[in-house]
């Protein structure tokens, strides 16, 4: 076996067990889940959001960001209402104990990228490494 690619398994046995650690942290410390940290962060970020926005913009499957919705309003972190601009649409807003819960969570994961001043070329690089893991680890999703 090639020595980098060995290196590459190694790094990504130390970044796939850390994402694990922090993510059952969050769940025992805070009960949510990291997809429920994000949909705080962004909703901290925008305080009432179109769902549609938020599924585009985290690139989610309607289903799975529906549960983690629901499991967030059950948690009365976020609430949920109608647009009455267009009866159809939802808007998602955060509660003040969402604020709450996202200032206590340590700011660790793909969400600190969000807060943390770095060269815009790093994280295009990251983004690029990412991709390229996917693609490798025969990973990605097949667009249909």
């Amino acid at each position: 076996m090639q020595q980098q690619a060995l290196s590459t398994l190694v790094a990504w046995m130390r970044l796939d067990s850390a994402i694990s650690a922090f993510h059952l942290r969050l769940k025992q410390q805070h009960g949510i889940t990291g997809l429920q940290l994000a949909v705080l962060h962004t909703l901290a970020e925008r305080p009432h959001m179109a769902l549609a926005a938020l599924r585009k913009g985290l690139d989610m499957h309607a289903a799975t960001l529906g549960q983690s919705i629901d499991e967030l309003r059950r948690l009365e972190l976020c609430i949920v209402r109608t647009d009455p601009r267009d009866r159809r649409a939802r808007l998602v807003a955060i509660t003040q104990k969402g604020l709450d819960l996202v200032a206590e969570v340590p700011l660790a994961g793909p969400n600190r990228l969000r807060q943390l001043e770095t060269d815009p070329a790093r994280l295009d690089r990251l983004t690029e490494a990412l991709a390229d893991a996917l693609e490798l680890f025969a990973l990605a999703e097949k667009k249909s």
